[in-house]
């Protein structure tokens, strides 16, 4: 397949809003997990979070419209505005019927459905607003993004758990590639930070609960780790042809050039314990973008926090890269800010691009003893590395992997 340009990145997360604010917490390695102050968590296991305050303080959509839809929608609003302007393209100006919208997130809108749902059995049916059905479902903010700009293309919502955004990219990717579409909105979502969302994420049984410190409670592949953290936000990225992309004379950001996903079908919840599919997935991608294991010059690991998990990541590093991984810088930057669920492989993907312009690899945080020594670990602080070609792993429940390869312009 072809290479496809990005032309725009839009950025929601805990750690900045908008490129600039991004960029400048995440080089500074800080931390933006914190105890949940939007809504009484005491009684839960773990009562931390990536949490965005004043979201409204960034948005220029009227309250009208606010009012009709639940967060992670106007999240994937900014971010698609953002997007957008950073490409330099009016969408009045493109036919509508040749631009797409491909979103992913894991939860759907829950912070709309709960407040509905309350007032149903308070109040009854009278209580509950008429945009509740249109508000909560996953597929919500593909919907809301389309109305707003006129967007009438083949868009598709992806829901892979945390997998999610990354395959909504690879599709569009693809999408691209057979000449349907001229441009597409593509990356994900996640607004977890509500009091029935956070209860699903604490069932799921992988949350770290070290609540008296949730600065350092994220710690993907140290001998500590005790599970994620959850986040909210969104990041959505402008993809184009690279031929269109030049034609326009667009500031081409850098290029998608691989994509691979494999499933592990062992367990509805864990992977497997090998990495086996994993390492499928990830030489499937260094395939498409025909280069070698050892033309890496960055991993952006996925960093669950769980034995498991990354156990069978670091196996199926391992496997496909041998001993040539020593050499390759890792991190996980998604400790400083938390896990956006199905937003977070697009929001790696922000970084990493970002990672290639500034010449910059974010660190991972909390890394203080690696539970698997001898890789090339960024922490505690960042690194200065010229990145060419990088890859991205996100993967999500019942061993869904997916991967990136994203190249320098």
């Amino acid at each position: 397949m072809e290479k496809i340009a990005i032309t725009g990145l839009g950025i929601v997360a805990p750690s900045g809003i908008g490129r600039r604010q991004f960029w400048a917490n995440i080089k500074s390695g800080r931390s933006f997990i914190k105890k949940i102050t939007r809504f009484d968590a005491s009684k839960y296991p773990s009562r931390i979070a990536g949490q965005i305050d004043d979201l409204e303080k960034y948005s220029s959509f009227s309250e009208r419209l606010l009012k009709k839809i639940d967060a992670f929608s106007h999240m994937a609003l900014i971010a698609s505005e953002l997007a957008l302007q950073e490409a330099g393209i009016d969408i009045k100006k493109e036919d509508p019927n040749l631009v797409g919208i491909f979103l992913g997130n894991a939860i759907g809108g829950w912070l709309y459905a709960e407040t509905e749902l309350r007032d149903l059995y308070i109040e009854g049916r009278e209580g509950v607003s008429p945009y509740m059905a249109s508000a909560w479902f996953p597929a919500a903010p593909q919907g809301q993004v389309s109305i707003h700009y006129g967007i009438k293309g083949f868009s598709k919502t992806v829901v892979a758990d945390r997998a999610s955004s990354i395959e909504a990219i690879g599709y569009a990717r693809k999408t691209l590639n057979k000449g349907k579409l001229n441009m597409i909105l593509a990356g994900g979502m996640e607004a977890p930070v509500t009091p029935y969302a956070l209860l699903c994420c604490n069932t799921y049984g992988g949350l770290s609960v070290n609540n008296e410190n949730p600065e350092s409670a994220y710690r993907p592949f140290d001998k500590k780790r005790s599970g994620f953290v959850i986040g909210e936000g969104a990041g959505i990225v402008v993809l184009e042809p690279k031929e269109r992309a030049l034609a326009r004379g667009a500031n081409i950001s850098a290029y998608i050039s691989g994509y691979g996903t494999s499933c592990d079908g062992q367990d509805r919840i864990n992977p497997g314990s090998d990495g086996t599919q994993l390492a499928r997935a990830i030489r499937t991608a260094l395939k498409d973008a025909q280069i070698t294991a050892q033309e890496i010059d960055y991993i952006s690991l996925d960093g669950v926090a769980l034995d498991i998990w990354d156990d069978s990541e670091i196996g199926a590093l391992k496997n496909v890269f041998g001993a040539g991984l020593k050499d390759i810088p890792v991190s996980c930057p998604k400790s400083m800010f938390g896990n956006l669920l199905g937003a977070s492989g697009a929001v790696d993907l922000v970084i990493t691009v970002l990672a290639m312009e500034n010449s910059l690899i974010p660190a991972t945080l909390n890394l203080e003893t690696p539970a698997y020594p001898g890789l090339n670990y960024v922490t505690p602080e960042a690194r200065e590395r010229k990145i060419n070609k990088a890859l991205i792993i996100s993967r999500g429940r019942g061993g869904i992997n997916s991967v990136l390869i994203v190249e320098k312009t």
